[in-house]
């Protein structure tokens, strides 16, 4: 259901000629929601998700949505259904990422068919971005500030293995003092490091120019 124009969502680019959008969109685990920017002549989209106690107004989301905006990208940002319900405690992985998949299926079909998507998100968003880039054929992943391992516990598996799993290029943007730890490399995967903790707040514009150059060249 679309509930635009609706307010710009952060980071939207005055190259966009497509008056901003709000979707609602229905999932197994209730509504979503869709803050949507398209470009005529979009090269592709770009569907983010957010952390697990946040929003899509994060200031690394709004760098996100710059960088996609710059290089020919449409953007969508999502509201996990238990964001949009008003709860801050995130729903357990598997409802996270049913939710999500359901949401990229009805983008695909409808406001963004026909386009090339890439799928990720901050945090715990990267983190379903990476689980499900399979099911939703995602043509690559983005990751803002990747929760490696929780902080203050070195026995916590390591989450590595969502990354290794991810079968089409990736970029990681990572904070040098991230507390969750620093990703490694791999042979589709690039992890481009900048100034600052987990929040990604220090350095925007390195992270918006490491996201455009990383758009700009996926094919």
């Amino acid at each position: 259901m679309t509930r635009g124009p609706g307010q710009s969502p952060p980071g939207s680019g005055t190259i966009a000629t497509v008056p901003p959008a709000v979707l609602e969109i229905d999932t197994p685990h209730g509504l979503a929601r869709a803050h949507l920017t398209k470009l005529r002549g979009a090269r592709g989209a770009v569907i983010l998700g957010h952390g697990a106690g946040g929003g899509v107004g994060s200031r690394d989301l709004s760098a996100a949505s710059a960088a996609a905006d710059e290089a020919g990208f449409s953007v969508a940002l999502i509201e996990q259904p238990y964001r949009v319900a008003g709860r801050r405690s995130p729903a357990p992985a598997r409802q996270l990422d049913a939710a999500w998949i359901a949401v990229v299926a009805h983008l695909r079909t409808r406001a963004l068919r026909g386009l090339p998507l890439v799928c990720g998100g901050r945090s715990s968003g990267a983190r379903v971005a990476c689980r499900t880039a399979a099911e939703t054929r995602a043509i690559g992943v983005l990751c803002l500030a990747f929760p490696l391992q929780p902080p203050g516990r070195p026995d916590a598996p390591s989450r590595q293995d969502e990354l290794d799993d991810v079968e089409v290029p990736v970029l990681v943007v990572q904070g040098d003092s991230d507390p969750f730890g620093m990703p490694a490399p791999g042979p589709a995967r690039e992890i481009v490091t900048v100034k600052g903790n987990h929040s990604l707040r220090s350095d925007l514009a390195a992270v918006q120019s490491a996201i455009t150059q990383w758009l700009s060249k996926l094919r």
